[in-house]
């Protein structure tokens, strides 16, 4: 009976062992890698403009299929799915190691506010080649799709995108997880924030970083809310917002304004 306890007890063990050999084998052979990028963080879209040209470069040693497309939102959309007034030329391409690519939107002439901008999404979806020899054939391979924000920008806005900083307004209000800070803005731009703080009787409390899109940024002639899991009471007179915002080229601008309370 000890003898064959001991035999089952030895297998049990080599099984496992070949179990953790087949799983750390795997986690080896599972390269995450996204090897071609896009020069910048968004796209500016003037209405005036017959097209823009988005720059595309690969930092791989190996080449990579590549497909474009926009949509108006939703991310599960497929290319022929989605329904926009842009083309993107060309939609499809090959990148070859260590070389750039152009892309041209263009505006189809479809019917857009003229008061305010629209939001649109560049996808990139990028498809690294298969393995070819033994070594590789047990990775893993990916496909790597990334979302830029395309802001459409109707001529003859009363006033350019840098001044519109200076008309948000600030409030703090009650809900029922507790104090958030409502931000209205009245411009007819997109604001993207990338971090807000309100400063009140010497301490700071930060909104949470946002996952999506709709939780960093405030629409047109719109409000949003930013939740203060710190803040636990509503703080009196004199608080100020100090926020962050992304301009249109990805860089980021530190602001102040007080707060009504």
């Amino acid at each position: 009976m000890n003898i064959l306890r001991s035999q089952h007890t030895t297998r049990f063990t080599r099984l496992v062992a070949r179990l953790v050999l087949a799983t750390l084998t795997l986690i080896a052979g599972f390269t995450v890698q996204a090897s071609v990028i896009i020069t910048g963080t968004r796209v500016v879209y003037p209405a005036n403009q017959k097209e823009v040209s988005i720059r595309f470069e690969s930092k791989n040693q190996k080449p990579a299929l590549v497909q474009v497309w926009l949509d108006s939102g939703d991310e599960e959309v497929t290319p022929e799915q989605a329904k926009v007034p842009f083309v993107a030329s060309p939609p499809i391409f090959r990148m070859e190691p260590d070389k750039q690519q152009v892309v041209r939107l263009t505006y189809t002439g479809e019917a857009l506010p003229t008061d305010r901008e629209s939001l649109f999404w560049l996808n990139m979806l990028e498809v690294p080649p298969k393995a070819r020899d033994s070594e590789q054939s047990n990775q893993l391979q990916l496909a790597f799709k990334t979302r830029i924000k395309v802001f459409f920008r109707p001529q003859g806005l009363p006033y350019e995108a840098v001044q519109a900083t200076e008309k948000l307004l600030w409030k703090l209000v009650k809900t029922e997880q507790g104090p958030a800070l409502e931000v209205h803005n009245p411009t007819p731009y997109h604001l993207n924030f990338d971090s807000v703080d309100l400063l009140a009787a010497g301490q700071r409390h930060a909104k949470p970083v946002g996952e999506t899109a709709a939780e960093n940024m405030v629409n047109p002639h719109a409000s949003n809310r930013f939740p203060l899991p710190s803040l636990k009471s509503a703080p009196s007179a004199g608080a100020q917002v100090e926020f962050q915002l992304i301009d249109d080229y990805g860089a980021r601008h530190t602001h102040k304004a007080q707060v009504t309370p």
